[in-house]
């Protein structure tokens, strides 16, 4: 049996063997072990934490990572209708992320309706505090 160590999929993900192990942990990965115990891992995964890493990154959880992982194979390189599949079902939620990200830098200068009331600006869109009778937080920016 052959495969990738731990030290070698560190080394191609630039992940700390405890960054690994706790992906494992998540169902992230699937190792195999060899007849001396040791994990091996397969180029698959070398996909499968680079995906986790960049999601992670733009604020996807983890646990809903791993729930996307689950419909991935464990063991083979998932094919292009897997990866498709996953993209259909994280599209939405994708979609609303960059959407809230665009709102955010565009008004990111004006009022997020948060009531702070510390700019010239607050008096035009929230005179008088008005926004606090709509709830608490950037009530401008929340969908």
């Amino acid at each position: 049996m052959s495969g990738l160590t731990i030290g070698d999929l560190s080394a191609r993900t630039g992940l700390a063997v405890s960054a690994i192990r706790f992906y494992e942990t998540h169902g992230i990965v699937h190792p195999v072990r060899n007849a001396g115990g040791h994990r091996r891992y397969g180029a698959h995964d070398l996909r499968r934490l680079s995906f986790a890493m960049i999601a992670q990154k733009l604020g996807i959880s983890l646990a809903d990572i791993a729930n996307q992982m689950t419909n991935l194979p464990r063991h083979k390189a998932p094919s292009k209708s897997d990866w498709a599949r996953v993209s259909t079902d994280m599209r939405t939620d994708l979609n609303d992320r960059i959407a809230q990200l665009e709102l955010l830098r565009d008004r990111l200068d004006g009022c997020i309706g948060c009531g702070c009331l510390s700019l010239d600006s607050c008096a035009l869109y929230n005179p008088d505090d008005s926004r606090a009778n709509e709830g608490t937080g950037p009530r401008a920016l929340l969908p």
